[in-house]
């Protein structure tokens, strides 16, 4: 794996946006190798028209919000270049009874954005030889006595768990007990249910909605069960994997493990849909600590994140350079197509593959309480655009389009 060394550049335009630029090059230890060093894929003067219009349209986005009642306090957003060059934006409020500006560095609670990060362990495992994903799950968690009582326990993969084709059900949505016993839970800031207890409250002994390998079904369960497959055939943790794989290599530093409540640079968040459902208080950081666990989500997401760092992620990971091995296929190969006509569209692992108005993307969305976040690259461009909002109710897949037409629109101008 290369490292790259990214040199700060920051500047403040009108309005309420700060952008920050990360002028990415090689790393201090490395020689430059002008015919392999990929070239600027715009002009200084066509960056900086670029960088002005992005944060143009993300500040539009954020006014319109506030006229249609929007909850869209403030956001972070970045998009990455063919060459590799980030650059990071901010909108808005981080915290609008204090009237805080969002600047770009602020981590948010990215969802299940972070199973893209699990699936990738679990094929760098794979690729390593230590986890077979089509091998039963029972290889690992048979032991447990509760596992007998998992929906479609005999037959069940790894693979059917990472591509959400093994047939359970999404509690936190689809389940309104649930609901109820998740926020008593929450009432306490310290408390939150292990992978264990999450299984024993949602599935077991559960009739499964189809065959093991025979649809498709959104479920943070069985991100769960792949989680504790992959400590359980390591004898490592889930986030020390994470770290040794992916987040030290690659100097992703503004990505954490979200594995306590009080983690550095948060948003404050605003829980507008969460408070409905669960009962949390608005506000979900108070004295830069959550009022949540995180821990309740685990591999599910289990992520503070920013979009500087989780485009320069999808840039790594969907060009085949993340993870060390021939790992492309089985990342973007669908375990059930979401169009019969079209076989390539669907969930991989852990990745949406699906059409746009600006072609083919590859991405994931993600929601935790007070957070919206989505992560899309275009790989007929070589370009990933993310936005992350510090509300849980916003219309993100409305901005999404605009922010990326920005980008895609000035690099068809300069190939054109």
């Amino acid at each position: 794996m290369s490292h790259t060394h990214c040199r700060r550049i920051s500047f403040r335009l009108a309005g309420l946006g700060v952008c920050l630029v990360l002028a990415c090059g090689p790393g201090p230890d490395s020689t430059p190798d002008p015919a392999t060093e990929p070239q600027p894929s715009l002009s200084p003067e066509a960056t900086a028209a670029l960088v002005g219009a992005f944060q143009a349209e993300l500040d539009a986005a954020w006014a319109q919000a506030q006229e249609t009642d929007e909850n869209f306090p403030g956001a972070t957003a970045a998009f990455i270049l063919p060459d590799g060059r980030v650059f990071g934006f901010a909108t808005g409020l981080s915290d609008v009874d204090d009237e805080v500006p969002m600047t770009p560095d602020l981590r948010m609670g990215s969802g299940s954005i972070g199973k893209t990060y699990v699936a990738a362990v679990a094929l760098q495992l794979a690729m390593n030889g230590d986890l077979d994903l089509d091998a039963p799950v029972a290889t690992w968690l048979g032991d447990e006595d509760w596992f007998s009582r998992v929906p479609n326990h005999a037959d069940l993969t790894v693979r059917n768990l990472l591509n959400h084709t093994a047939g359970m059900i999404q509690p936190y949505f689809e389940d309104p007990d649930f609901a109820v016993r998740l926020g008593e839970v929450f009432r306490d800031p310290d408390a939150y249910m292990t992978p264990e207890e999450f299984i024993a409250e949602t599935v077991l002994d559960a009739e499964p909605l189809f065959p093991a390998g025979g649809g498709y079904h959104y479920s943070d369960v069985h991100y769960t069960l792949a989680g504790l497959a992959i400590e359980e055939a390591t004898g490592r943790t889930y986030y020390d994997l994470l770290d040794e794989f992916f987040l030290d290599p690659l100097g992703l530093d503004l990505t954490l493990a979200a594995d306590r409540r009080d983690l550095p640079g948060l948003a404050q968040g605003y829980a507008h849909r969460s408070s409905q459902l669960y009962g949390t208080p608005l506000e979900v950081v108070v004295d830069g600590r959550f009022i949540l666990h995180p821990l309740q989500e685990w591999t599910g997401g289990g992520l503070v994140n920013n979009p500087q760092a989780m485009v320069r992620w999808a840039k790594l990971l969907y060009e085949g350079e993340a993870i060390s091995g021939d790992d492309l296929p089985q990342l973007l190969e669908v375990g059930f197509p979401a169009d019969s006509t079209r076989p390539h569209l669907g969930y991989g692992l852990a990745v949406s593959v699906a059409e746009s108005e600006h072609g083919l993307t590859y991405g994931h969305g993600g929601f935790w309480p007070g957070y919206n976040s989505l992560l899309a690259y275009y790989p007929d461009h070589g370009v990933a655009v993310s936005i992350q909002v510090n509300s849980d109710d916003s219309r993100m897949r409305d901005h999404m389009p605009r922010l990326a037409g920005v980008v895609l629109e000035a690099l068809d101008g300069t190939e054109g």
